[in-house]
């Protein structure tokens, strides 16, 4: 079994958006190693969010499944992993 650390950048809706609502729904939904905010442009954030997960679990495509749950969200994208 091997472990997969992997970084989400998961983009809200729109500017107005509730991003702590946003990074709730994520705390519910998968183990979070670390999350927080990025600037993306003219006032609007995305939301990193790091994770690990197993093969066994079904690596990255399970969390995306999980991931996929999240209201007010526009897109989820997987930005970087790593086997561990």
């Amino acid at each position: 079994m091997g472990k997969i650390s992997c970084v989400y950048k998961i983009m809200p809706a729109d500017a107005e958006t509730d991003l702590e609502g946003i990074k709730d729904q994520i705390r519910d939904l998968i183990d979070v190693q670390d999350i927080g905010e990025e600037e993306v442009a003219f006032g609007l954030k995305g939301i990193k969010v790091s994770t690990i997960t197993t093969d066994e679990e079904g690596g990255t495509d399970a969390v995306e499944e999980k991931l996929e749950q999240l209201d007010n969200v526009q897109s989820i994208e997987l930005e970087h992993f790593d086997k561990m």
